[in-house]
């Protein structure tokens, strides 16, 4: 993975390269930090969320459901989230955070995110709403943002949240 360029989307060739077993409709690399580690020499479990975290908000952005403007984009909120560490991580390694959507319903949907460093170490599921941006209401997916995720990841209606 030395190759690969830190915080910009891979495209599905530089993914393969890296050696994830599929390609995503977003992937980006980054390396451990100092400050990611906690006492016992492994990646504390908060970096993670925060990769997940960092990924998540470029995702919606690139699908076009945002552009962070306060004033008229949705506010998009996180309902639920499931995470599983796999293998613990450790200073200096190179990683690889996934994400695309899996399914949505009217103002909510799946985000599922993995995180790759040679195999699989963590796996995120989380839920996104969408609010008015004032947060007084749930807002709408917007078509093109559900065509968005149904052409390019393959997301799904969700029969429930």
């Amino acid at each position: 993975m030395n190759d690969i360029p830190f915080l910009t989307p891979l495209n599905p060739e530089q993914q393969q390269q890296a050696g994830l077993p599929k390609i995503w409709p977003l992937a980006m690399a980054d390396r451990v930090r100092f400050n990611e580690i906690d006492m016992l020499g492994h990646v504390n479990n908060a970096a993670y969320l925060t990769w997940f975290e960092k990924l998540r908000t470029i995702y919606v952005q690139e699908c076009g459901l945002t552009t962070y403007d306060q004033k008229n984009d949705p506010r998009i909120v996180i309902r639920s989230g499931e995470i599983h560490w796999k293998k613990e991580m450790l200073r200096n390694e190179t990683y690889i955070v996934t994400a695309r959507a899996t399914a949505y319903r009217t103002t909510s949907f799946t985000i599922a995110s993995e995180i790759w460093a040679g195999d699989l170490r963590a796996t995120f599921s989380c839920v996104c709403v969408t609010l008015e941006p004032d947060g007084s209401a749930r807002r709408p997916l917007a078509q093109t943002f559900i065509d968005h995720i149904r052409t390019i990841d393959g997301a799904l209606p969700a029969s429930s949240f």
